[in-house]
């Protein structure tokens, strides 16, 4: 009887053990694992002889600013923007510490400033700007939203604990700009959109850059054409600073 009770003691003792290693285990993992989805390798598992791919999904928080023609164009410290890239890696070294990735972009800047863009009134040919004064408290942005396909070469240290740098360029379509005023009135709030800028660039060409660790970066980005066409119109390239998280 007694050796019985001793066996089943041992057998519980061995199973309590081992579970407890397995939850340790787990949770070194998860505290190791740089973000959600980072190992999805999609409805089939990887090949073991397959490289890891990295940075597939990708969102950039950004603070949107201009360089240019800015003597009273200034923009607010609540001008963000976000970018969101799905993309496809193609690594170039066994190990794909060098790879190319490409894929589809979308770019919202939203600007909020002190200063009015509007159509010229003699010709509507071209877009400038003036500095608004006003007794009532109002607030101005100035907003666009863009397509592009990015092509970026990334450089990564070994491993998924990695040090990245990727650098690259997009080139796209502007979809729409435009200028959004909300007022504070008498009966609450009244907002108005203005779409009918005269000479927007609807190409888009831009050229970024990120550093980083593992799923974390800097990012920085800048317009390398300006928003507006017309030669004689408000010179604005945008400007882009922020961070990046890559979900898988």
């Amino acid at each position: 009887m007694f050796k019985i009770v001793f066996f089943s003691v041992t057998i519980l003792f061995s199973i309590h053990s081992i579970g407890q290693q397995n939850r340790e285990d787990s949770a070194n993992i998860s505290l190791y694992r740089p973000g959600a989805m980072w190992f999805y390798t999609g409805l089939r598992p990887a090949k073991l002889e397959k490289d890891r791919k990295y940075d597939r999904l990708i969102f950039d928080v950004t603070y949107s600013t201009f360089s240019g023609d800015l003597k009273t164009f200034k923009n607010k410290w609540n001008s963000i923007g976000l970018n969101t890239s799905l993309m496809r890696e193609f690594p170039i070294n066994r190990g794909n510490t060098i790879s190319f990735g490409t894929g589809i972009t979308h770019s919202l800047f939203r600007v909020e400033t002190t200063g009015h863009l509007f159509v010229s009134d003699s010709s509507n040919t071209y877009t400038t700007h003036f500095e608004i004064q006003t007794f009532t408290p109002e607030t101005r942005f100035l907003i666009g939203n863009s397509f592009s396909i990015p092509m970026e070469f990334r450089f990564r240290t070994k491993s998924w604990k990695h040090i990245k740098f990727h650098a690259g360029g997009r080139i796209g379509y502007q979809t729409n700009i435009y200028s959004k005023l909300i007022s504070e009135v008498k009966n609450g709030k009244y907002v108005s959109k203005d779409h009918s800028f005269a000479d927007i660039n609807n190409w888009v060409y831009s050229a970024h850059v990120r550093f980083g660790i593992r799923n974390w970066a800097i990012y920085g980005s800048y317009n390398l054409n300006t928003l507006f066409s017309n030669k004689t119109s408000t010179r604005l390239n945008l400007l882009q600073f922020g961070i990046s998280i890559s979900m898988f």
